[in-house]
């Protein structure tokens, strides 16, 4: 049956929605961890302040702004 095959799929990856936000709070982890490391003319240049990127690294890693 067509919906079987489906059923079968989600059943033999239980995990994978964990692993794939869990991979994606590591990166997010580390997009803010570069972020605090670029100069302040750097972060003009994208059109942010130190300021900007103090509040981004003091957000908690469950914490995504873009809600992916």
């Amino acid at each position: 049956m067509k919906g079987q095959k489906g059923y079968v799929l989600m059943a033999k990856r239980p995990l994978s929605g964990l692993f794939h936000t869990i991979a994606r709070w590591q990166t997010l982890h580390h997009e803010r961890h570069l972020l605090a490391g670029l100069s302040d003319d750097a972060l003009k240049d994208i059109g942010l302040n130190r300021g900007d990127v103090e509040q981004e690294r003091h957000l908690h890693f469950w914490q995504d702004p873009m809600r992916k």
